[in-house]
Order: C-alpha cells, then structure tokens, then sequence
C-alpha cells in the first residue's frame, strides 16, 4: 500500500500538466469546413449549337456556338405564337384557311381541315404539342396576310434584341434566309413564358384530345418532346427537326427549386443530349 501511495504522488503532478488553466472563458469552438463539391463532369455534346441557362440567376452553364447562325426548324413556331398572340385572343375563334393544303407532305400537323372553325387557344395545343404546321399557317394567315406576319416576325425578334435571327416563313421550312441561334432562341422562349405563362404551360402536357364542337371535329394531340415522359421535372418546350435543320429542341425543367432552359440546335440525338445539358445545369446550379 505504501509503494501505490508513493506512486500516485509522483504522478499527481504530471496530471496537472495537461489540464487547461481555468481562465472563466467558454472553450475555444472548433472550426468546421465543408469540402468543396467537385464539379459537374461537362457533357460530350454532338449538336451544331448548344445553350444551358439557369433562369433563376441568369447565369450561362454552358453553350457551344451560341451566336451560330443555323436553321431552327419548328422551334420557330415559339415566335409564330409571339406575334399570333399580340394579334389574336385566346379565345377567338378563326377559320382554317385553304393554304393548308399546300403544305409539304411531310408536315407536321395537329390535323385541321379546311373551312373548319378553331379557336387561337387549340390551335396554340396544336402548335406545341403536334408542332402543327396546319396550325402555324392558320394562326398567320387569321391575323394578317403571310408576308406581313413574317415581316412582324422579323420586327418582333429585332425588338428583343435578337440579332442572330431572320425568318422567312411562320413554319420553320428550310431556306438560306431563315435562320437563328440558341441565344437568340432562349430569349424567345423566356419571353414566351414571361409573357404568355399560360400558353407555355401547355407544352408540358403529354397527350389530350380536343373534343369535336360544332365547327370542328376531335382532334387528338400527342407531345413531340419525349422529356415531357422521361424527364423528372420536364415543363417543356418546343421540338423541330428538318433535314437541313436536324434535331432542335428548347427544354425547360425545373428541379429543386431551380428552373433551367436548354437549348440543342443540329443534334443527332436531341432528348439524350438536352437530358444530359439538364442533369449538367442542375448539378451547377446546386454546386
């Protein structure tokens, strides 16, 4: 007993020299850092043109070639609708006309009929979901004579500032002299749903049928843009695709409270590739 007595008083002082001085001070706090999130691994793209925006901030994730002039194909429609809506009501109801018919056999189309009586909001249904060329003539020649909408056209894409942009007809046809860029394109498109929120919104529906009235026959409708099915979070917004063209797509998603804009002009594969810029704007946007 006397040797573990001798023991702990030669040890008691060592103990002493590990214990902080009483100062009546909280304890120092630790410093805690969060790790850097890596970043987002940049999509292998194939289209011509390519422009991923983040609505919310305004900020550019990504482009390839976003001042390239190139042909648009149906994603003209989005300003189509700019200048049919400054001059029509949603609830006006216009006549198909004849020039329909002479549309080229491989047009996309919503399935009007000559002489039939449509109201602006189905033909806007059909613009945006069949990409009804039928549709886009009916809509330009109800407000004024053709030469003189695409002439507005070209007013209207000036005044937003669009100045990669000229158009030759309301369809999206090919021709040298019609043309734009994605740049151009995300300012249409944030200026369709900024000013025609509820005519943008029904891009996001995946099929309806318009019933038969009195005036017209059912028409029924099916979404072109497959992220609309396979997307989660997938709003829209519009699909084109010619020869010259290739694969266009404007793509609006929103996830986690981001909202994001995709743009892919000349794309072999425009679903994959606008999927993939959506999963890389939104891994920036949350990095």
């Amino acid at each position: 007993m006397q040797v573990w007595a001798l023991i702990l008083a030669l040890l008691a002082p060592l103990s002493t020299m590990w214990r902080l001085p009483a100062t009546g001070l909280p304890p120092p706090k630790v410093a805690v850092f969060e790790l850097a999130r890596p970043a987002p691994a940049v999509p292998a793209i194939k289209a011509r043109a390519a422009f991923v925006l983040d609505l919310d901030a305004g900020i550019t994730l990504f482009q390839i070639d976003p001042h390239g002039r190139h042909a648009p194909a149906s994603l003209t429609k989005v300003v189509t609708a700019l200048v049919a809506l400054d001059h029509l009501r949603l609830d006006q109801v216009v006549t198909v006309p004849a020039s329909i018919n002479q549309l080229p056999w491989d047009s996309t189309r919503m399935g009007l009929r000559v002489g039939e009586q449509v109201a602006v909001r189905d033909l806007m249904e059909g613009l945006f979901l069949n990409s009804g060329n039928d549709a886009a003539i009916t809509l330009s020649e109800a407000a004024m004579p053709r030469a003189t909408f695409v002439g507005l056209m070209n007013a209207k894409v000036a005044a937003l500032g669009m100045a990669d942009t000229h158009f030759v007809n309301p369809i999206g046809l090919d021709d040298p002299g019609h043309y734009t860029s994605a740049a151009d394109l995300a300012e249409a498109a944030i200026e369709l749903t900024s000013r025609y929120p509820m005519v943008a919104a029904m891009a996001a529906t995946p099929s309806l049928t318009l019933p038969a009235t009195a005036s017209h026959h059912a028409y029924p409708l099916y979404n072109l843009n497959q992220l609309i099915r396979t997307y989660p979070g997938a709003t829209g917004l519009k699909t084109g695709w010619t020869g010259r063209a290739g694969g266009c797509l404007i793509a609006t998603a929103t996830r986690g409270g981001h909202h994001l804009l995709v743009v892919v002009l000349g794309s072999p594969r425009i679903f994959d590739e606008a999927a993939a810029l959506l999963d890389y704007g939104f891994a920036s946007s949350a990095a």
